[in-house]
């Protein structure tokens, strides 16, 4: 985890991930096959949810600080949006290297990274002969066989009451990723800005409070969390719904909680399913 963290931490000077940010608008910067594949791999997200992933909203991110209640005057946020676009992100495989497009752009592997980590963290566990084990980095993890002969009992956070759940997931051999407005946030004049951004137009969507994504690696339920955040929930869950082995639970805006269908037809989340 420090590994992958000394990589691709935007908040140390000497990872990889700032030393492109730094020197990617002005030159072609030659990076390792981790952080390459990965930055490959997000480019897949960006084009399947027609942008909403995107790693280059960095450039607008960087103007928001939810420690101190600070969001980016209209003009600097459109000034910031015009960096933002997966498709001016040059990737050279025969070079192995990243150029930035446009002048302004940066990049944050924030909407994805810990999935990484985590599936990275259950290669080593297996690879040690560990075959029952739970991995966790936040709101992400990854649950490895069974927990003493039954399933792993998962509980889904109620988005406005940290004490209360809104569904409990039996589960195995399984990823779980949870994206919330409730992670890094602050409130101004009634409007919660909060740390999942909409490429498109810099600000918080609001159309769903929490998602969660169950899926085989951690990569793929983090990164498809966010896809299903920024896109709202019907554009959302018709993505879901066309990926075979993935499902999603969904609290929406007005706090209404939605399965896609294989979890519905599994008993609606709360009692149901034990993936495999």
């Amino acid at each position: 985890m420090h590994r992958i963290d000394r990589l691709m931490s935007p908040y140390k000077d000497d990872s990889e991930l700032s030393r492109i940010n730094r020197d990617a608008g002005r030159r072609a910067v030659p990076v390792g096959a981790e952080l390459f594949g990965l930055i490959e791999r997000s480019l897949q997200f960006s084009k399947m949810s027609d942008g909403a992933f995107d790693i280059t909203f960095a450039s607008v991110g960087q103007l928001y600080d939810y420690r101190q209640g600070v969001a980016p005057e209209a003009a600097a946020l459109e000034r910031a949006r015009q960096a933002v676009g997966w498709r001016h992100l040059q990737l050279d495989a025969g070079q192995r290297s990243i150029r930035f497009g446009r002048a302004g752009m940066r990049i944050d592997l924030g909407g994805f990274a810990k999935g990484h980590v985590v599936d990275t963290s259950i290669a080593i566990l297996k690879r040690l002969g560990i075959r029952h084990a739970m991995v966790a980095a936040g709101g992400d993890s990854h649950v490895m066989g069974d927990r003493r002969g039954r399933p792993w009992s998962i509980a889904i956070r109620d988005p406005r009451d940290e004490k209360r759940v809104v569904a409990v997931l039996p589960l195995q051999d399984t990823s779980i990723s949870t994206s919330g407005d409730y992670e890094r946030y602050f409130e101004r004049d009634g409007v919660r800005h909060h740390h999942l951004i909409d490429p498109k137009t810099g600000s918080s969507p609001r159309g769903v409070r929490s998602v969660t994504i169950l899926a085989n690696d951690g990569l793929t339920s983090e990164g498809l969390s966010k896809c299903l955040f920024v896109m709202g929930l019907e554009r959302g869950m018709r993505l879901i719904e066309s990926l075979p082995g993935v499902d999603a639970v969904v609290v929406d805006a007005a706090g209404t909680l939605h399965f896609s269908s294989g979890l519905a037809a599994a008993g609606r989340g709360a009692g149901g399913e034990t993936r495999q």
